[in-house]
C-alpha cells in the first residue's frame, strides 16, 4: 500500500475506487479488508451493524484475491471488494439467525443463497452478516436476539430497516457495499435514513432461494455509497437461477450501460405525497430541490399524483399472513417468543381468510394496472423515500406518532413492492436536524437501468450538495 493512502481512507472508498486501486497497484484487497475490519472493531460496539464477523475467513479470501490481481486472473467486477450479507440470506459456513431466538446454531449451514453464491464466484471478500429485525418484518432494525442498530449519522437514532445493519455498515465504512432484502421498503428505508444508495430491482431480477415467506412482495438488492457501485453490484447478483420459480432471464449487457446518459427529455412525475402521505417540511423542501436538479439537467417534470388510494390494509393482509406462515414451522407457541409488534400484527391479520387474501391480491393487481398505465405517460415517478428523518432507535415510531406500526411512517415504499416495480433511494440532502433525506425514483417493471440512470444523473448534477456517507464525528473519528 502506498504512503499516500491510510488504512482509514481505504475504508471510505467506494467499490469502484477500490477496484481501480487494485488495478493500478496502489493497494490490495488485503489492505482494503484490514481497513474495514478496523472500522468494525472501532465502531460496531456503538452501531451494532453486524451479528457475525469472520476476520479469519475474510483475510484468507482477501489474500487469495490479491494473488489473482497480481497474476491478472481476476474473477469479476467484485473481486477483492469487502462485502457484508444481510442475515436473511443463507451463507455457507455461517449460521443464518434472521434476528430470531427461534433459530439455533446447529444448521447444517451448507447452502448459499443465489446472491451469496454469485458474490463468491466473483471473488468478493465476505466479511460478515448484518443485523435484521426478526424475520425482517419491520422498518427498524432491532430484535430480541441482537438489540438495536444505530445510525452512523447519530447512533442514538435508528438506521431504519429491515436492512439497517447493512446500511449502517456501508455508511460507516465497514464495507463499501452490501446485499439486502426489500419486501416493503427494507433497502430504501435505511438508505434514506443513513444517506446511502439502494435499489429494489424489478421482482425476480435478483433471484431468491429459499423463497421468501413474504412471497411476491420480497425483492433483494444492492446497498452502496454511490449509484455506480449499485450498478456494479447488480451486474454480479442479478440473473436467472433455477431455484427461484419467479426468476427473470439473465440481463443482457451491463447495468453500467447507459448509466451516464442523463435524463434530458425524460418525462418525470413528481408526487410529493402519493396523494395520502404527509411530509416533514424539511423533507419536502429537500426533495423538491432535488426534483429541481433533475429538471435543470433536462427532465420534463410534472407535479402529479399517480392516482391510487393508500393500499396499506391490503398490504397488511399479505404481510402478516406471510409472517404467520414463517412462524408455523416453529410450533404452535412460537408467536409467544417473538417481537411483540410482530405478534400483534399476526394476531390481527394472520388469520385472514382465503377470500381476504384474494381481495388483497386483487387490490395489488389493480394497483399494478394503474401504475402500468401511468408509466405510459411518464418514464419515471419520483417521491420522497421517507416522509421523515431517522428517530430514536429504541422506538418503533417517532415520538408522538399516532401509530407504532412501521407502515404508518413508510407510506411511499410498500406500494411498489405490491406492484413489483424497480425503485431506488438516493440521498438528496441533510435536514436541519443533521440527518439525511432520500429521494425515491420509481420506474416501470423491468426498467431498472432507467431508474439507475436517473439516480446517477441526480448524483452527478448535485455535486458537493449530494450527501456522501462519511465517518461522522459522532463516532469519535
Amino acid at each position: 500500500m502506498t504512503e499516500t493512502r491510510t488504512t482509514r481512507s481505504l475504508a471510505e472508498l467506494t467499490a469502484a475506487e477500490l477496484i481501480a486501486g487494485y488495478r493500478a497497484g496502489e493497494f490490495t484487497p488485503v489492505d482494503a479488508t484490514e481497513a474495514v475490519l478496523e472500522q468494525i472493531a472501532r465502531h460496531d460496539d456503538v452501531l451494532n451493524a453486524f451479528v457475525l464477523v469472520d476476520p479469519e475467513s475474510a483475510r484468507a479470501s482477501a489474500e487469495t484475491s490479491a494473488r489473482r490481481w497480481q497474476t491478472g486472473e481476476t474473477l469479476g467486477p467484485g473481486d477483492g471488494v469487502p462485502t457484508s450479507i444481510k442475515d436473511m440470506f443463507l451463507t455457507r459456513g455461517w449460521p443464518t439467525f434472521k434476528g430470531s431466538t427461534l433459530i439455533g446454531e446447529d444448521g447444517p449451514w451448507d447452502v448459499d443463497a443465489p446472491c451469496v453464491a454469485r458474490l463468491r464466484e466473483a471473488g468478493a471478500v465476505l466479511v460478515g452478516k448484518t443485523t435484521t429485525p426478526e424475520f425482517a418484518w419491520k422498518g427498524t432494525t432491532d430484535s430480541i436476539r441482537c438489540g438495536a442498530t444505530g445510525n452512523p449519522w447519530d447512533p442514538s437514532t435508528t438506521a431504519g430497516g429491515s436492512s439497517g445493519g447493512a446500511s449502517a455498515a456501508v455508511g460507516a465504512g465497514m464495507a463499501p457495499w452490501a446485499v439486502g432484502t426489500d419486501a416493503g421498503g427494507s433497502v430504501r428505508i435505511p438508505a434514506s435514513f443513513t444517506g446511502t444508495v439502494a435499489l429494489k430491482g424489478t421482482y425476480g431480477q435478483v433471484p431468491m432461494y429459499p423463497a421468501s415467506p413474504f412471497g411476491t412482495l420480497a425483492h433483494a438488492g444492492p446497498m452502496t455509497r454511490t449509484v455506480t457501485d449499485a450498478a456494479l453490484l447488480m451486474d454480479i447478483i442479478a440473473g436467472f437461477d433455477a431455484r427461484d420459480w419467479a426468476a427473470l432471464p439473465s440481463p443482457t449487457g451491463s447495468y453500467l450501460d447507459g448509466l451516464e446518459d442523463g435524463v434530458a427529455g425524460l418525462r418525470i412525475a413528481y408526487s410529493r405525497t402519493l396523494g395520502f402521505g404527509e411530509n416533514d417540511p424539511e423533507v419536502e423542501r429537500l426533495v423538491t430541490e432535488a426534483v429541481g436538479v433533475l429538471e435543470a439537467v433536462g427532465a420534463v417534470v410534472d407535479e402529479v399524483d399517480p392516482g391510487f388510494e393508500d393500499p396499506v390494509e391490503d398490504f397488511h393482509i399479505l404481510w402478516f399472513t406471510g409472517a404467520a406462515k414463517v412462524l408455523e414451522a416453529f410450533g404452535p407457541d412460537a408467536v409467544d417468543h417473538v417481537d411483540p409488534g410482530l405478534r400483534a400484527g399476526i394476531e390481527r391479520y394472520g388469520d385472514a381468510s382465503a377470500l381476504d387474501y384474494l381481495g388483497a391480491t386483487a387490490t395489488r393487481m389493480d394497483l399494478g394496472v394503474r401504475m402500468g398505465t401511468f408509466h405510459e405517460r411518464y418514464d419515471l415517478l419520483v417521491t420522497p423515500t421517507m416522509p421523515i428523518t431517522a428517530f430514536d432507535k429504541t422506538r418503533q415510531a417517532p415520538d408522538g406518532w399516532p401509530s407504532d406500526l412501521w407502515t404508518s411512517w413508510t407510506p411511499y415504499t410498500y406500494p411498489f413492492n405490491m406492484t413489483q416495480q424497480p425503485a431506488a433511494s438516493v440521498p438528496c440532502g441533510v435536514a436541519a436536524d443533521g440527518l439525511p433525506v432520500g429521494l425515491q425514483i420509481v420506474g416501470a417493471r423491468t426498467q431498472d437501468r432507467l431508474v439507475l440512470r436517473a439516480a446517477r444523473a441526480y448524483e452527478k448534477a448535485s455535486g458537493e450538495r449530494f450527501v456522501r456517507p462519511v465517518e461522522p464525528a459522532v463516532l469519535g473519528a
